[in-house]
């Protein structure tokens, strides 16, 4: 009986136990999705700040990746921890990070936040706080509302940098850019939107870096172009959406243009050679001076809004007959403005049809394939 007694009180004490737990979990659960953004060292938000930067973070995606060691990394992890550093060595920073992350859920039925922002202000961390992402449209609305009850006083003094890490943004159709949300699109003209709810109505990002795949095209530039003042983005793939970030560890640098295009053309150089030093694919980052570059933008605008129309038509039956290329490689994109504006670090991959193309626009284009093309990329 003795036995059977004990038996039964430890099954009441890991009953309790499992309960006092359950409830524990629940609270802390219950706690995350408050949305309270309270000012935690409001003595900080007095103090002026010379820049403002801005990162969005997509996280919700496949970014894993191996090292030469085998170490498994998720990239938006660590561009994460990057932008984490930048913030607390910047002493005269103000530092929005927004991370979305998957949808994910606790204990299989309640849903967790899955948008965590930090802000940072002169180097001290001054908000962090889970909040809900758009559930059904690709907006930054929320991410705008923090934004601005947040940022400093002064934006209009200050150097404001806007930086986005993801996949390649589809200039049409969108669906399945976030993997949680298969069935939601996001565009070049969704972010477009949430840039023009950043900047307001009078004013532009002083700089903005696109790390994604096939930045450099007439249309993405174009669009983002009217948000910001110089861009830099890669018209070719770039490798894990990677840019080197260390140049941004310690920003200090005047804010008239010149200044910025050096630092732009500075920081391209720095992450184009590290990438040159990493991988053997091809390898392109480019800086866009948006208002040198809106001659040769507006002189071809009907050409590539009608190549967007074909590619619409294309890609509902035959995937395989369009592709990127240099606007170079057509002759309707022939114009003696195409370089305006551009400056391009260029290394073409060590291997496959493209190892000898030497030279590139900084402009990437789409292009239909015909029967015999496609044979001879088959056969390459």
């Amino acid at each position: 009986m003795l036995h059977s007694n004990n038996r039964f009180v430890r099954s009441i004490t890991h009953s309790d136990f499992f309960n006092k737990s359950l409830y524990v979990m629940l609270l802390i659960f219950i706690i995350s999705c408050s949305s309270d953004y309270t000012i935690q060292h409001e003595a900080l938000l007095t103090e002026k700040s010379d820049y403002s930067l801005v990162f969005i973070i997509h996280g919700d995606g496949g970014y894993f990746y191996h090292d030469t060691n085998g170490n498994e990394y998720k990239a938006d992890e660590v561009t994460l921890e990057k932008a984490k550093r930048i913030a607390q060595q910047n002493l005269d920073a103000e530092v929005f990070i927004f991370h979305q992350k998957p949808k994910r859920h606790f204990l299989f039925f309640f849903p967790i936040k899955d948008g965590e922002l930090y802000y940072y202000r002169n180097g001290q961390l001054i908000v962090n706080e889970k909040y809900w992402r758009d559930q059904e449209e690709s907006n930054f609305d929320l991410e705008v509302d923090i934004y601005r009850s947040l940022r400093a006083g002064n934006q209009h003094e200050m150097l404001k940098i806007f930086l986005y890490f993801g996949h390649e943004i589809p200039e049409l159709g969108g669906l399945g850019y976030d993997v949680s949300y298969p069935k939601r699109a996001f565009t070049i003209h969704n972010l477009a939107s949430g840039l023009k709810k950043f900047t307001g109505d009078t004013t532009r990002f002083d700089l903005m870096i696109l790390a994604t795949c096939f930045g450099g095209t007439p249309y993405t530039i174009g669009t983002f172009g009217t948000y910001a003042k110089y861009i830099i983005a890669s018209p070719e793939n770039l490798h894990l959406s990677y840019f080197d970030l260390n140049l941004f560890e310690r920003l200090d640098f005047h804010l008239s243009n010149i200044d910025l295009h050096t630092f732009a053309k500075k920081f391209s150089k720095i992450a184009f050679d590290r990438l040159s030093n990493q991988v053997q694919t091809e390898v392109s980052i480019a800086v866009y001076d948006v208002d040198r570059t809106r001659d040769f933008i507006d002189s071809i605008h009907n050409i590539y809004e009608n190549s967007l129309i074909t590619l619409r038509g294309e890609t509902r039956v035959y995937p395989a007959t369009v592709e990127h290329c240099d606007c170079a490689e057509l002759v309707e994109y022939e114009s003696p403005t195409i370089g305006d504006g551009v400056d391009l670090f260029y290394r073409p991959a060590s291997f496959g049809r493209l190892k000898y193309k030497q030279i590139h626009s900084g402009w990437q284009c789409w292009r239909t394939l015909n029967k015999k093309q496609l044979r001879i990329i088959d056969e390459q």
